[in-house]
């Protein structure tokens, strides 16, 4: 018998961090050629994000100061070494509370979103897929609640759940279910009507099946721009509710909660006590912003023909 020359055994692939950095780099290189200008702005969003996001995780790495702290330093300071954004009238540090503020602002608003997006894209799905009396009922029901402008929506619910992180995170996750139930219904009532998605009907395919393989994928990148914008108006509605007295307990950080006490003292000329609440919600917001500004550029098939 002929001896036959033995293979070499194949061996797994091994985790190179260095091949998996040139990777990473020549990926970010072609995505910033083909995407320009709208790349930058998604980057951009990602950043302020992450720093905000590590705030929330890390709270203890950018402050060694307590949120709840009446003894930090002396009533309403200026901004100084020892407190870089001065103290509020309960001689509290404006910073921790900033740091520990993202927590609750941060949590609330995604919290919200995914909850008004789970609830409002099956619901999408199923009325625009059945139709009928089904559809025009619940299209009746999403059209009355999105015709009420969104924050005097939260603020009615608000005032009816009371105060408090559950409370408020449905009060405000109400407001978006309306938005992803037309979105959803929208694009489904055009692609069921797809040549695709009639073979699957024509091979006998099961409406579940359908649904869930022909027309959700077709949904979701759009689902995504959505959700990012939602988060970003939903961090104004918070602090919104928390400013006129329909949010959070005393207790618990929060920055639409500082704005509100900040407000009092501004004629007195404690400008830091509102000014920087104000901005980490505007920088915040802008971040979600765009975000969702970028991913709705990079997520458009027509951006590539330019």
């Amino acid at each position: 018998m002929s001896s036959q020359p033995q293979r070499p055994p194949l061996q797994a692939a091994r985790f190179s961090p260095a091949g998996w950095l040139a990777s990473f780099v020549r990926w970010f290189s072609r995505s910033r050629k083909t995407y320009r200008s709208e790349w930058w702005i998604m980057i951009a969003g990602l950043l302020v994000i992450a720093l905000i996001v590590a705030m929330t995780l890390f709270p203890h790495l950018f402050t060694h100061y307590n949120p709840l702290d009446q003894n930090a330093g002396g009533q309403m300071t200026a901004p100084s070494a020892q407190h870089i954004m001065g103290t509020d009238n309960l001689s509290r540090d404006v910073w921790a509370r900033v740091v520990y503020g993202a927590q609750t602002i941060l949590g609330v608003a995604i919290a919200a979103a995914l909850l008004s997006a789970i609830i409002g894209i099956p619901l999408g799905l199923l009325s625009g897929f059945a139709g009928g009396v089904f559809d025009r009922v619940l299209s009746l029901i999403m059209d009355s609640m999105y015709s009420f402008p969104g924050l005097i929506l939260a603020i009615a619910f608000a005032a009816m759940l009371g105060p408090g992180v559950i409370n408020i995170t449905l009060a405000v996750a109400v407001v978006y279910i309306p938005t992803y139930f037309r979105l959803v219904r929208g694009q489904t009532l055009s692609i069921k009507e797809e040549v695709y998605v009639e073979a699957a009907h024509a091979i006998g395919a099961r409406r579940g099946t359908i649904l869930g393989r022909y027309i959700f994928p077709n949904v979701i990148a759009t689902v995504v721009v959505i959700l990012s914008l939602n988060i970003a108006d939903a961090i104004m509605t918070e602090a919104a509710l928390s400013y006129i007295g329909l949010g959070l307990p005393a207790g618990i950080p929060d920055w639409g909660m500082d704005l509100s006490m900040g407000k009092k003292f501004l004629p007195s000329g404690v400008w830091w006590m509102i000014t920087f609440p104000g901005l980490m919600i505007m920088l915040l917001a802008l971040g979600f912003t765009m975000l969702g500004e970028g991913l709705a550029e990079i997520l458009n098939p027509r951006l590539l023909e330019r």
